[in-house]
């Protein structure tokens, strides 16, 4: 590769002799102006403004336009003769972490290459000391009149150089961020980040110019005859994100499909030929609450509570015509029946009276039971399984 300029690198009090070379290459198709009516170049011209004759290059040279207009020459020889230590040397000022060195700065790259069997063993221990320090270098050089700032580190065996721009060379962001409030949510974030892992990681060898390659194609086909222009498929440009949420999901599912990762419904609408729809995920509070279960029904348990109402009249009933059957025939037709019969003799008393009525709750509680599995026709039962009733001897 050609070298750009000739130095050496000051290292404290080592000195090695360098040649710099052009790290990258642009690789993007130039066109030139032409005459649509007949296709002619279209060239500049540089012509002097005093006498408006065309000037060569051999006659140009160097110029400062004061703020009045008038033009101060200033020639190659005077800026070599300017007190500047960086003119033929790249010097080394400090090591600091890659971390600290903010990529706004980087500039243009070169290769720093040894000259000379001489410079290789001063090279190498330079290179060397990078790699175990783990840190780059930062040096002042001068290239194209202009003396620059430079980041040294280590690319495969080879010191390479970054140009750097000054720290005043680099504009302030003001009123770039957004100026709106904006909260980002915790759902959201993980969102992001799944489409993030999604995606993955890639090499970078791999990723090409595709542009550039269809303007080749499109060149070489005209230059053969053979172009025929294809209709360009424009896909419609993206209306303002309603739902946030929505295209994260559809995001995450659409990443998942282009590595054929399974994703649920998304494979199912990949082979259905249909896009999946996006369902939002739920929002806390409001209507994204979810909603608490109808209660459970319990008819049963009403069915025997009104069962047991109606025999508990019965059994009203029954007391108010004082009779005198208790307990006679109520497994079979579980009719409530009351004991609590006035006796005429004259011998009721009251642990007599207590009895009945523990007897009269007891009863009540069997017909519960029974009551809540035969359901209907209790009390026609009850009256066909009644004895016939029989007056107390006076």
């Amino acid at each position: 590769m050609r070298s750009i300029w000739n130095g050496a690198i000051s290292f404290g009090l080592v000195s090695i002799p360098i040649k710099l070379v052009n790290a990258t290459e642009s690789h993007s198709i130039s066109f030139r102006q032409i005459h649509l009516a007949d296709g002619g170049r279209v060239r500049y011209r540089k012509v002097c403004e005093l006498d408006g004759e065309e000037v060569s290059g051999a006659e140009i040279g160097k110029g400062y336009e004061e703020a009045d207009g008038s033009v101060i020459p200033i020639t190659d020889e005077d800026l070599a003769q300017l007190p500047l230590a960086t003119a033929k040397t790249i010097e080394i000022m400090s090591f600091v972490p890659a971390e600290e060195i903010d990529p706004l700065q980087m500039d243009a790259a070169y290769y720093l290459a040894a000259n000379g069997a001489t410079a290789a063993k001063p090279y190498t221990l330079l290179r060397e000391a990078l790699k175990r320090s783990r840190k780059v270098a930062i040096a002042k050089f001068a290239l194209r009149g202009r003396e620059r700032l430079g980041m040294l580190r280590v690319v495969d065996d080879v010191i390479a150089m970054h140009g750097l721009l000054w720290p005043d060379e680099i504009r302030v962001p003001e009123g770039v961020a957004p100026d709106v409030e904006v909260t980002v949510r915790d759902a959201e974030l993980d969102l992001a980040d799944a489409l993030m892992a999604t995606l993955g990681e890639v090499e970078l060898a791999s990723l090409h110019d595709d542009y550039r390659d269809a303007v080749e194609a499109m060149i070489a086909a005209k230059a053969g005859g053979a172009f025929e222009p294809a209709e360009a498929t424009v896909e419609p440009a993206g209306g303002q994100v309603i739902d946030l949420m929505a295209a994260l999901e559809k995001s995450v599912r659409a990443a998942k499909a282009s590595r054929g990762e399974g994703g649920g419904s998304g494979e199912a609408a990949a082979e259905s030929g249909t896009e999946a729809e996006v369902t939002p995920m739920r929002r806390r509070g409001g209507a994204g609450r979810k909603t608490s279960a109808a209660p459970k029904a319990v008819g049963g348990k009403k069915s025997t509570a009104a069962s047991a109402g109606k025999t508990t009249a019965a059994a009203k009933s029954t007391s108010k015509k004082k009779s005198t059957a208790a307990g006679q025939g109520t497994a079979k037709s579980g009719t409530v029946k009351s004991t609590t019969a006035k006796s005429t003799t004259g011998r009721s008393t009251t642990a007599k009276s207590n009895r009945a009525k523990s007897a009269a709750k007891s009863t009540a509680s069997k017909a519960t039971s029974t009551a809540s599995a035969k359901k209907a026709g209790t009390a026609a039962g009850a009256k066909k399984a009644a004895p016939p009733r029989k007056r107390a001897s006076a």
